[in-house]
């Protein structure tokens, strides 16, 4: 596996969750880390705690990814300090679970532009510029979900299904200029993203039901030094969507019905 200790990595979402990790483990291999997020709070102390604990540079750019302008201005930044990106991981994301109604609209069409139209030209711009220098890595958070359409996670389902697609075909057209593509589908990870009650999280993790960050993002960067084009981790991936595609599609009305909170 290439040895990428000096490389400049991109991660969006970088101050909580997975993208924290991400920003961990690329600074613990030698790699400068950009981390762009929506947390202020954060960015204000974090890219200076681990440029300290890593002995690596590290910057933070506020940024909301979910704005149409967002990745021409996360470019634009990285052009104005000549930063070099030679890792792009578009790992920010947003989740609820509640039907489509007026209440969630505003919602479900941020969600639509920061999972989709902001990995999408993110990976336009930065991935050009790997072309032309032949070198450069991609990894795309999608989920477990882009193959598990289900009413209450609609948009979100949705919006990963695209991520997995477009980005296992970007895999091709990108390999021949010696830029690696990665498809990440993870299950449920203990994330705050999900908004579980901490003793179910913990239960889920106890009985592997649920995985922690740092697991999976050790397997999706060692998916990436190795090239693959898809890292699907654990077996609940595997077994739980075949398991629901073979649910009648009464059955899984009654249990939307059962779930779902609207009065």
């Amino acid at each position: 596996m290439e040895d990428i200790k000096g490389y400049n990595a991109l991660v969006t979402g970088g101050t909580s969750g997975m993208g924290w990790v991400f920003c961990q483990q690329l600074a613990a291999l030698g790699c400068n880390v950009l981390m762009v997020s929506i947390q202020q709070e954060q960015l204000a102390t974090l890219p200076q705690r681990l440029a300290e604990q890593y002995d690596v540079l590290s910057w933070g750019l506020y940024i909301d990814l979910s704005k149409e302008s967002a990745a021409d201005e996360v470019w634009a930044f990285c052009r104005e300090q000549r930063l070099q990106i030679d890792i792009l991981v578009n790992n920010a994301g947003m989740y609820f679970f509640h039907e489509i109604d007026e209440a969630t609209q505003g919602k479900a069409l941020a969600m639509l532009r920061l999972h989709t139209f902001a990995p999408t030209r993110l990976t336009m711009l930065f991935g050009e510029a790997m072309k032309a220098r032949h070198r450069g890595y991609i990894i795309n958070m999608s989920s477990m979900t882009a193959n598990l359409p289900a009413p209450g996670i609609t948009v979100y389902a949705a919006t990963k299904a695209y991520l997995e697609s477009y980005s296992k075909s970007m895999y091709f057209e990108m390999a021949p200029y010696g830029v690696g593509v990665t498809t990440v589908l993870p299950a449920a990870v203990a994330t705050p993203l999900y908004q579980m009650k901490p003793g179910m999280m913990k239960l889920g993790v106890t009985v592997g039901l649920i995985r922690t960050p740092q697991w999976l993002v050790k397997r999706a960067l060692r998916g990436m030094l190795r090239r693959r084009r898809v890292v699907k981790p654990g077996v609940v991936n595997y077994i739980l969507p075949l398991l629901i595609k073979l649910l009648p599609n009464g059955l899984e009305q009654k249990i939307w019905n059962n779930l779902n909170v609207k009065k």
